[in-house]
């Protein structure tokens, strides 16, 4: 794999396109505060307690695992629990902190120096470490925390002379680069911007790999032994870091934050060929790519890691803040209102190890269709398959409500996307809450309320998504603006007393043609699938962190009747009010009604639904109404649907 090459030395950083606020001053409500409520009543807020990898974990002094997993559930643990207020779990949350920063060594290392399994000295955890420390010195700030992480630092940079960066660490570099920016940002210490350019020479090359890329599964022939043979390459080295789909949804955030350090123009818009790429080859209908274990093309059976959507999210956010690209934010959107929910049980006390995008059954499957993950790899549980999503999971929710606003260099705020929460924040002087109060995504409007303490001016700056031809804003009593899909509409204005926003972001049905011509339904941000009815059943572990298979307990096989470009005229949408747990099948507040026929010939294959055969296809089955729901509501889906002609 290609290195980066060498860039001229900065000794500036060019400013940030957006500003992320502070953790805590982005508060959620309504259906977003009871959806982080469901993750802290869960396994997020109760995996201390009993899983030894974080109950014993080497990073407090236990002898259990002292790798990434402890790491790992810190990163959401603790916005979850600044997020919420939730005292308990913030006592667990900084009793960690304490411990890592009371505990550095006397070097500057910190954390344990190895787990019995891992190298001594690896630094790839500690980058996780270093995401922590960032976000309790915006909530706290802590004085131990910059000199914690220029200790560490500098005896990482006196490493890496001897020892690069290989394996994760290797791979993983922009987490680092993300860290040392930060940390320059506050202290602007040229030295740190070297550190950045060596480690960053001597990483997985991401923009590079895109652009001469070798990945290309586009078969619908499925399997670890077609995987490898198809791609005859070193399964143990580079090949397996550039196809594993963690690395890969953390490496697209590496060319993007590099592009401030750089300045190359290419390097901002590697991004966007990034992901190009990886959907033209790799994509699913949620917005992400394929890969259980490891990059899986782009056939709708083939699993996601539940790593991989967190981590695209996070990629996606920091890039939103150095780049302030809007189209950025549509992808976002798209993965947290689909992607996120799906792999959890509704009560989040489980989650998959990889979700499909066409999730028939979940079951042990001894003969399978992933790439290389094991029996137990879709089903439900506490550590299906790796014990790494049980922790990483735990960053998705928290982080994607801790960047719906930003600040702009303008001297106001941004909207990222659309839930509702309220903001509390100075602009111009003036003290500013701005209440988002809506049902979004589930629902078209969005009121948000600017509050001042004394009158300002400042931009009020909201995206408009790309779907949402006739968006209309309109502020107070004033006559209604169009505003421009894809862009982001601005109001300056002098901001007195309070205000009303209101924003309508009209949702039309939209069909997207994907594998083999299958449709995908979509209104608004949200994908929908057919929902199939189905049956728990416990395999092993204890209530509540049990370890379940979900069965299909109705019929899957269906083929649409509609047209794929009036798809409007063939739906039907049924709404109720947002309950206390909106993102299941019972409790969805929306229910699509689609006629359909049956296809019998459309079957399971190694405990997975076959490829959908290819469209337009005939049926001579009789014309029935079937459900479609939002693809985070349901646990059994078809989403990539064949279509009659």
């Amino acid at each position: 794999m290609a290195m980066t090459t060498a860039s001229p030395a900065r000794t500036d950083l060019a400013p940030l396109s957006l500003t992320p606020l502070p953790l805590g001053a982005i508060r959620p409500e309504g259906w977003l505060k009871t959806q982080l409520r469901i993750q802290a009543n869960g396994l997020t807020g109760h995996l201390d307690e009993f899983w030894p990898d974080i109950r014993d974990s080497g990073w407090i002094g236990g002898k259990a695992e002292g790798w990434e997993r402890g790491p790992y559930w810190l990163d959401g643990a603790y916005p979850l629990a600044v997020l919420l207020d939730d005292a308990p779990l913030k006592a667990k949350a900084t009793r960690w902190v304490d411990y890592i920063l009371t505990h550095q060594h006397d070097d500057g290392w910190l954390g344990p120096l190895t787990d019995g399994q891992h190298a001594e000295k690896d630094p790839w955890p500690v980058f996780i470490a270093l995401k922590i420390l960032i976000q309790h010195h915006q909530v706290t700030a802590d004085a131990r925390v910059i000199p914690a992480m220029q200790k560490f630092l500098r005896t990482l940079d006196a490493q890496l002379d001897a020892k690069p960066l290989s394996s994760w660490a290797w791979a993983r570099e922009g987490d680092l680069l993300w860290c040392i920016h930060w940390l320059f940002d506050q202290t602007h210490e040229s030295w740190l911007l070297d550190l950045a350019a060596k480690a960053h020479k001597q990483a997985l090359d991401w923009r590079a790999n895109f652009e001469s890329f070798l990945y290309d599964f586009k078969t619908d022939a499925l399997g670890q032994a077609t995987f490898k043979q198809k791609n005859k390459r070193d399964w143990t080295g580079a090949d397996y870091h550039a196809t594993h789909v963690v690395n890969n949804a953390m490496g697209l955030k590496q060319p993007g934050l590099w592009s401030r350090q750089s300045g190359d123009e290419g390097d901002r818009r590697a991004i966007f060929n990034m992901i190009k790429v990886l959907d033209t080859h790799h994509g699913q209908a949620t917005g992400v790519f394929s890969g259980d274990e490891h990059l899986a093309s782009n056939h709708p059976s083939q699993g996601t890691e539940t790593c991989a959507v967190v981590e695209y999210l996070f990629s996606l956010e920091v890039l939103l803040a150095a780049l302030g690209e809007p189209a950025l934010a549509d992808r976002l959107e798209r993965i947290a209102f689909n992607a996120l929910p799906a792999p959890f049980k509704p009560d989040m006390w489980a989650r998959q190890y990889v979700q499909q995008t066409n999730q028939v059954v979940c079951e042990r499957s001894v003969d399978r269709v992933y790439t290389n993950n094991m029996q137990d790899a879709n089903m439900y549980g506490l550590e299906t398959n790796f014990g790494c999503c049980t922790a990483n999971m735990d960053q998705g929710w928290p982080k994607f409500a801790a960047h719906l606003w930003m600040a702009n260099p303008r001297g106001g705020l941004t909207a990222i996307s659309y839930a509702p929460c309220r903001v509390t924040t100075t602009l111009a002087g003036a003290a500013v809450q701005v209440n988002v109060q809506t049902e979004y995504p589930f629902n078209a409007a969005i009121n948000i309320h600017v509050r001042t303490d004394r009158p300002a001016e400042f931009p009020l700056e909201l995206r408009i998504p790309a779907w949402a031809a006739g968006a209309m804003v309109r502020v107070g009593q004033e006559p209604e603006q169009p505003a421009e899909p894809g862009t982001v509409h601005t109001i300056r204005r002098t901001w007195s007393g309070l205000t009303q926003v209101t924003l309508k972001l009209p949702m039309v049905w939209r069909a997207e043609k994907r594998f083999n011509n299958a449709l995908t339904l979509l209104r608004g941000p949200l994908v929908f699938s057919l929902n199939i009815n189905d049956r728990w059943q416990q395999v092993h572990g204890d209530l509540p962190h049990a370890t379940w298979q979900t069965l299909p307990t109705s019929t899957w096989n269906y083929a649409l009747v509609l047209d794929p470009n009036e798809p409007s005229k063939s739906i039907s949408l049924t709404k109720k009010p947002i309950g206390d747990c909106p993102f299941s099948p019972d409790g969805s507040p929306l229910r699509a009604k689609v006629p359909a026929k049956r296809l019998p010939g459309w079957d399971v294959d190694r405990h997975a639904a076959a490829a959908p055969p290819k469209s337009p296809i005939k049926s001579n089955e009789q014309t029935q109404m079937i459900e479609l729901l939002p693809f985070g509501c349901t646990n059994l889906r078809v989403t990539e649907l064949p279509w009659i002609g």
